[in-house]
């Protein structure tokens, strides 16, 4: 019992000594720093600061003074809380001080832990050929300038049918259709009869009667070429001297009959549309583009189209007009893309995806995360060295793939914040809630934030006269030479 009694008071002895033995130390490093000049106390307190967040390293830096966050402005030359909002001063080294002695107008700090806290991530102003793919659905149509429809110019029976089907492919002058017309029949009589009196008139000594003769072949042979009769016809009916019966119309251009109307023994009129046909060479692609896309389309513009059913194809394309009314229901304007189709590839009604690649040139741009868009006014920060935040005002042109174009307010090269921007934000406004606070109520502010000496030797801050609306008084830094 009696050992344990001294083995409880040996153990009560060392621990005491031990714990005598470290507040002694401090307060001799405590008396030691007192005494010490102001610079080689600061060198020291700093380099004490330094041991106890474990930054002591090689390349020490010298502290300045510290200064408020939130207010650059207020200096001290000590630790401490800030005067006006209570937050806890920052130091400011050597190789900060311009930064820290004329800040952009709006600049605030932040600290790296805070920063860090809110998840703060940058982004590079670039400068660079920008490139926007703008995409839209079209649908494929004929070319209305190339349809063709074949009517009769004269009454007549049809008498043969060369072409017997819708869709089939027909070639230029290729016969479409045998005529039978009695007005048709009295004209060719007509025309050998003039062709006659021209052959034997032709030598008269009377010129008005070989004139005569000649004006009489010309206009009966107009009369047949007006009605579709072709001068390879009308030369093989004056050389045989026999009128036909029935005569050929021919199709007018190469392409595929759309309709048809044409039957044996039918009853004819000029009013009669015997066929349609259309070339499909060349096709019409009607494209939908919303009204807010429509300065990026112009007429001439190239286009791409691509379609399902033909993998790894692509077509090109050029607008060539673009329609003058809105759809009220779907809010899209149509575009008009000729496109060529030799190989007839492209069938009317059928849906493309239209690309247009347009180019906006060399030109500044950022990220467009890192733009605060209040409909009004767009905000980016602008990330300084040691962590100062520069909220600056731009304005945007348009927005291509994942950036926005810069017509003014940045530079290339600058960094911006494109992550926290609402923290920063926020912390941009209570800056500013602040500023207002001390110009309403609250003193000047210390000019260039430099430190007042007092005639009792005492270096103290400039701080506001008064701290009435803040619900609390808060100390003032000071320190004793």
């Amino acid at each position: 019992m009696r050992v344990g009694k001294i083995f409880f008071l040996t153990v009560l002895a060392l621990t005491l000594f031990l714990i005598g033995l470290v507040g002694g130390k401090r307060n001799w490093d405590g008396w030691l720093l007192s005494r010490l000049p102001y610079d080689k106390k600061e060198a020291t307190s700093a380099d004490v600061t330094q041991d106890k967040s474990g930054l002591l390293g090689a390349n020490e830096r010298k502290v300045l003074y510290w200064v408020d966050p939130m207010h650059p402005k207020y200096k001290s030359d000590k630790p401490g809380k800030a005067p006006d909002c209570g937050m806890d001063l920052v130091p400011v080294y050597a190789d900060e001080e311009t930064w820290a002695e004329k800040p952009p107008e709006g600049a605030f700090k932040i600290p790296t832990g805070k920063q860090q806290l809110m998840g703060v991530r940058y982004g590079t102003v670039i400068q660079a050929p920008m490139k926007k793919t703008l995409r839209a659905v079209g649908r494929i149509v004929y070319d209305e300038t190339r349809i063709a429809r074949v009517h009769p110019k004269i009454e007549g029976w049809i008498e043969k049918v060369y072409v017997d089907f819708t869709g089939k492919l027909v070639d230029k002058d290729q016969p479409l259709v045998d005529i039978y017309s009695p007005a048709l029949l009295s004209t060719q009589q007509e025309y050998l009869l003039a062709a006659k009196a021209r052959e034997h008139l032709a030598s008269n000594s009377f010129k008005e009667i070989s004139s005569g003769a000649v004006s009489l072949y010309e206009s009966s042979r107009k009369r047949l070429l007006l009605w579709d009769i072709d001068e390879k016809t009308i030369d093989e009916i004056e050389k045989a001297g026999q009128p036909r019966k029935a005569l050929t119309l021919y199709s007018p251009i190469r392409g595929f009959v759309l309709a048809r109307n044409a039957y044996e023994r039918q009853r004819i009129t000029p009013e009669t549309e015997l066929y349609a046909v259309a070339d499909l060479s060349n096709v019409w692609v009607l494209a939908e583009i919303y009204e807010y896309e429509l300065e990026l389309v112009r007429v001439g513009q190239k286009a791409q189209l691509e379609l399902t059913y033909f993998p790894g194809n692509k077509f090109e394309g050029i607008v060539d007009y673009i329609f003058p009314q809105l759809d009220s229901n779907t809010r899209t304007l149509k575009v008009r893309i000729q496109v060529p189709n030799p190989r007839y590839l492209l069938k009317p009604d059928m849906y493309a995806n239209v690309t247009f690649h347009i180019s906006y040139g060399t030109r500044t741009a950022v990220p467009v995360e890192a733009v605060l868009n209040s409909g009004a006014e767009q905000t980016v920060f602008v990330a300084h060295e040691n962590g100062f935040f520069e909220p600056r005002k731009v304005k945007i042109g348009g927005e291509v793939e994942d950036h926005y174009i810069i017509l003014e307010g940045l530079k290339p090269g600058e960094r911006v914040v494109i992550s926290g921007n609402f923290l920063i934000d926020s912390e941009s406004r209570l800056k500013s809630a602040m500023d207002s606070m001390v110009g309403m109520g609250h003193g000047p502010a210390p000019e260039k934030g430099k430190a007042e000496t007092g005639k009792t030797g005492e270096t103290k801050i400039n701080e506001p006269e008064s701290h009435e609306g803040h619900g609390q008084s808060q100390p003032k830094s000071e320190h004793r030479h």
